[in-house]
């Protein structure tokens, strides 16, 4: 196994009370996992991907019920300060729900001779899993760590992840906790 870590959407706007994005406290409660999984990939050297969400003003995702946050350039588009990526790491930006989108993601994944995502971060429902699935349609092996994410419910998380926990794609896509993952790494 050849992995990536990448962490979806741990930006400043998604921790921000007032933004209304319902994902503040759950959001807070998996920093101190991706700080450990972090530390543990980068002991291995392996690459580190943020993946950021990045909107335009007036982008179209924000016509439905998603209120304008992460704008391209503002402070709330940036990790979190408690994650800050190293200056060897990559910052990718986004402007849709998947880090494959539109994106030289798969590229660099292959010029880093990758063969497997890892991915924590936000929202296990939505840009998570979008990821995960992406990889899988790029031909990458993908781990979702199930306590490295969060959803805006705690009980949409555990649907969202038993749903794929035994899904006919096992084991190109494995739900693990963090503890496990790293026994078996």
């Amino acid at each position: 196994m050849k992995p990536a870590i990448i962490v979806v959407d741990m930006l400043k706007d998604n921790f921000k009370k007032e933004a209304n994005l319902s994902i503040t406290s759950e959001a807070e409660r998996i920093i101190p996992n991706i700080k450990k999984l972090l530390d543990h990939g980068r002991s291995w050297a392996w690459p580190v991907i943020f993946a950021c969400d990045s909107f335009l003003e007036g982008d179209f995702i924000f016509q439905g019920r998603m209120k304008p946050h992460s704008i391209r350039g503002t402070k709330g588009a940036e990790v979190i300060q408690d994650l800050n990526p190293l200056a060897t790491e990559m910052v990718l930006e986004k402007r849709r729900f998947s880090a494959f989108f539109k994106t030289d993601l798969d590229q660099t994944l292959r010029t880093l001779r990758v063969d497997t995502v890892v991915l924590a971060g936000l929202s296990t429902h939505v840009c998570v899993l979008m990821t995960a699935m992406d990889a899988l349609s790029h031909d990458f092996h993908s781990i979702i760590i199930e306590d490295c994410c969060a959803a805006h419910e705690q009980e949409v998380h555990r649907a969202v992840l038993d749903l794929y926990r035994n899904f006919a794609l096992y084991p190109l896509l494995r739900i693990l906790g963090l503890e496990d993952f790293l026994k078996q790494c």
